[in-house]
């Protein structure tokens, strides 16, 4: 008896718990029930659009479940013997044809709204093109001194304890935070998708075309995606990672990357600055793939 007592209490703890496991997601995890934060404006307004359209939906079950249950009730063969021979209704013919469409227009003004922030790149101040390839993804930023990387899965026996299993790359696309940054995608073989859930972003990389999107971080951290289209036996081995950092040190970041990685064009690194013998250099954050030139 103590047991049934204290089930309503553990359900809403274990309720509770589930709720707030979303809140550390830059990444799936277990039990996970809702969306990855939103790290982007995209999606905060994705995330916006679906409470809105969760509940119509959870207001429209409500009425049909009520509607039923009434109907069950009021035309049971105890209250009514006699069945009715109505066959028309016109103002319930009206209703029924007239709500649905304010619900579509309801819905579809946020969904075009949403549309066409996400089409459009607005200021871009930096560009990052992503090539997709069987199966591992190329990186080139034209804007910061045209180099470019590939980044490769990390396999599970070279995985590090805190590193997410079938998400780590050898090297990081680096970006700064609070950034206009527009995104072009292609493919060297087969169609991808470039896809980041905390960023509300999922665009395709095909073939002979250049695809275009932008996103903007406004959190500092590392974020981590998949292709998101069937692309061949290795489809589940291109995983994204994306890591955030303010503007001075991804200014660093691109500094040191311009002397380690080929140009896109296929010349090679700019000449590293001589430095004092007492002076380091600094680690390039997420570095570790070898170049390789792409056209």
């Amino acid at each position: 008896m103590k047991l049934l007592r204290a089930l309503p209490v553990i359900g809403l703890v274990g309720f509770g718990c589930l709720l707030a496991l979303p809140a550390l997601a830059d990444q799936p995890r277990p039990w996970e029930i809702n969306f990855q934060d939103p790290a982007t404006p995209v999606a905060e307004r994705v995330h916006e659009l679906h409470t809105l359209l969760l509940y119509i939906v959870t207001a429209i079950t409500l009425f049909v479940v009520a509607l039923l249950a009434y109907v069950i009730w009021r035309f049971h063969e105890s209250r009514h013997p006699t069945p009715s021979r109505t066959t028309h209704n016109t103002l319930v013919e009206v209703l029924w044809t007239v709500l649905p469409v304010i619900i579509l227009v309801v819905m579809a003004i946020p969904s075009v709204r949403l549309l066409y922030f996400q089409d459009r790149t607005p200021n871009p101040e930096m560009t990052i093109k992503a090539i997709g390839h069987q199966w591992n993804w190329s990186y080139v930023y034209p804007d910061n001194g045209n180099f470019t990387f590939d980044a490769f899965w990390v396999k599970d026996a070279d995985l590090k304890p805190d590193q997410p299993r079938l998400l780590q790359t050898d090297a990081a696309i680096v970006v700064p935070v609070d950034t206009n940054i527009r995104l072009y995608t292609t493919s060297s073989d087969v169609i991808h998708s470039w896809t980041v859930p905390a960023f509300g972003i999922k665009i395709d990389a095909v073939t002979g075309r250049l695809n275009e999107s932008w996103f903007r971080v406004t959190k500092a951290g590392t974020y981590y995606g998949q292709c998101s289209e069937l692309c061949g036996e290795g489809h589940a081995f291109m995983p994204i990672m994306v890591r955030a950092v303010s503007k001075d040190e991804f200014d660093k970041w691109a500094a040191e990357a311009r002397t380690k990685f080929d140009k896109a064009d296929g010349s090679p690194p700019d000449q590293a600055p001589v430095q004092n013998a007492d002076a380091g250099s600094a680690p390039v954050p997420g570095a570790g793939s070898p170049p390789r030139s792409v056209q």
